[in-house]
């Protein structure tokens, strides 16, 4: 009998989260093929969260509770739920009911069929506006940086082989990025259509600092293009340099009354000046984080577990 392994990261989710759990139940109790845990990991919510986890951990021993010693992010909180599940399948979803657990069903059979990894795709996102501009621009990245095949979509509600779940674990540096670990690990990926809900309570946890945040975690954890893109801008800026000045000395000789424009000498200087230290940030924004690295800072701290076993 094969088990799936539910990954649930949590943030303000204390009006919603026993909602998700009971519908996770209810479905799986149809299917008696496979038995099931779920892992509830409190990104230390500010709110009464931890202590419904807490709650759901005493009433159901299949229901295990992690709780973070401080905000590290919703992906350092699926990798922590992805290290202590043992699933041969496991399926990473939201907190808030949005993603319909009661169709897991859609996303097991397409792994049964041979994918690696399955993602859901809605018709229609019943995210702000704001949240839809963030995907859309994350989408982009994702395509350009990471080299996503263009008719792949990706969502917060996915489902993978334990196989892929291990190697994504070996990834052990700060500032994890779950889309990336599973493009690194598999090709072999498909979409599966189910519906998208309203939400009922609260609102999104993605600020536009978070969204950067994320965008900046994802090109300068699996990918060098934004160097190279560096590059080949500043090979650009530079020979539009040369050919202004090339531009300035010909039309000196040919009227030799022209006046030399200061307004245009200092445009030019804010310029590549302005490109210069954007290039320097990048380039110190991977050295940044390679230091980070290089310290061991870890990509959570857990205070508290419930139904694991240890303490």
């Amino acid at each position: 009998m094969k088990k799936i392994s539910f990954v649930i990261p949590c943030y303000r989710s204390e009006k919603t989260l026993s909602a998700v759990v009971k519908e996770i139940q209810d479905k799986l109790n149809t299917m008696p093929e496979f038995t099931f845990d779920i892992f509830l990991v409190n990104d230390c919510s500010p709110d009464n969260t931890l202590e419904v986890i807490r709650g759901l951990c005493e009433q159901y021993d299949n229901i295990k509770g992690i709780s973070f010693s401080k905000n590290f992010g919703q992906h350092a909180a699926l990798m922590a739920g992805l290290r202590h599940s043992d699933g041969d399948y496991v399926v990473c979803l939201d907190d808030d009911g949005q993603t319909p657990a009661d169709e897991v069903d859609k996303l097991i059979a397409k792994l049964e069929e041979g994918f690696d990894a399955v993602y859901a795709k809605y018709d229609h996102k019943q995210h702000s506006s704001f949240r839809n501009l963030g995907s859309k621009v994350n989408e982009l990245m994702l395509r350009v940086m990471l080299d996503k095949p263009a008719d792949l979509y990706v969502s917060s509600y996915f489902a993978v082989k334990r196989f892929v779940v291990d190697d994504m674990i070996c990834y052990a540096n700060s500032y994890p990025y779950v889309i990336g670990l599973v493009l690194r690990t598999t090709k072999n990926i498909a979409n599966v259509m189910v519906n998208h809900r309203e939400r009922e309570e609260g609102s999104s946890g993605y600020t536009l600092r978070k969204l950067m945040s994320l965008w900046f975690n994802g090109f300068t954890a699996f990918s060098v293009k934004p160097l190279r893109i560096a590059t080949m801008v500043g090979g650009f800026s530079a020979f539009l340099g040369f050919a202004y000045g090339l531009y300035t000395i010909i039309k000196r000789f040919v009227n030799p009354n022209v006046p030399m424009g200061f307004s245009a000498m200092m445009s030019a200087i804010v310029f590549f000046g302005g490109m210069m230290m954007l290039l320097l940030g990048l380039i110190g924004e991977y050295i940044g984080r390679i230091y980070i690295s290089l310290n061991n800072s870890p990509q959570y701290v857990i205070r508290e577990k419930m139904n694991l076993g240890d303490k």
